[in-house]
């Protein structure tokens, strides 16, 4: 039988000057009120053994919105700030049921840039999809369709360490029921990619050999920078380029392959 399962389906996208630095705003305000819920989630627990939950901490957000030193987070959409607290206490469940170490603050270097909106935040009408504060609709590449009829529950806006922005839609997809059929095995040749119990082979087309030459330079690059130098942050986005450009080669050649 035939189910229905949730699945991201991920795209590249290409914001103009204004969403990206409305989605840089985001970031940083989704980072700040995360980091200030631990802060007060750990202080709670050190000095009076009192567990805070969810709700005490959107309370917290709240009052900091009155602040004057936080008031710039009114300037973001309020449902990726409430997102991060909502994972901050998915962490400390796991934590509490040590299924997971204790939540550490997120990185302004080495944390992921993301922002998680609901659908209250967010608007999909024919293949178009327009976030909060924004006026005009996402530049996304549509590499693969969406399921027929889709409605994203959940849009996550993010961006890598080269640069590249993804939007990861999640959707209900329905598994169809599909019969049995004959098996092909599939093996790793010592000529060629793949080699199929059919007898057929797929070619290797060696292009990483040159990439990951290119990629251990750019590594040997990185190792030699000063930690915490400007020459070091510029070495570190080389390294992430590089391999930016191996995930794609990789994913180009196999979509190939798959058609």
């Amino acid at each position: 039988m035939s189910g229905t399962v949730k699945r991201a389906f991920k795209y590249r996208f290409y914001p103009t000057p204004g969403q990206a630095a409305e989605l840089a705003r985001t970031f940083g305000c989704v980072r700040l009120v995360y980091n200030l819920a631990l802060q007060a989630r750990t202080e709670a627990w050190t000095l009076r053994q009192e567990r805070v939950n969810y709700n005490a901490t959107s309370a917290m957000l709240t009052g900091w919105k009155k602040t004057e030193e936080l008031a710039f987070l009114n300037e973001v959409s309020c449902v990726p700030l409430q997102q991060a607290l909502r994972h901050l206490q998915v962490a400390f469940t796991n934590f509490w049921s040590k299924r997971a170490k204790y939540p550490t603050f997120k990185s302004r270097k080495r944390s992921r840039r993301s922002a998680e909106y609901t659908t209250s935040a967010f608007r999909y009408r024919d293949g178009r999809l327009t976030l909060a504060k924004m006026t005009e609709p996402l530049d996304i590449v549509w590499s693969r369709p969406l399921p027929e009829s889709a409605s994203p529950s959940t849009v996550t806006v993010s961006q890598d360490t080269a640069g590249r922005w993804f939007v990861s839609l999640l959707c209900d997809d329905v598994i169809p029921d599909v019969p049995a059929t004959g098996a092909v095995g599939v093996d790793a040749g010592l000529n060629s990619l793949l080699c199929l119990s059919t007898g057929e082979k797929v070619t290797n087309p060696k292009h990483e050999r040159r990439d990951r030459a290119a990629l251990a330079r750019a590594q040997r690059n990185l190792a030699r920078k000063e930690k915490g130098s400007a020459n070091r942050a510029k070495a570190r986005l080389k390294v992430a380029r590089v391999h930016a450009r191996i995930t794609d080669r990789r994913r180009d050649h196999l979509h190939k392959l798959s058609t």
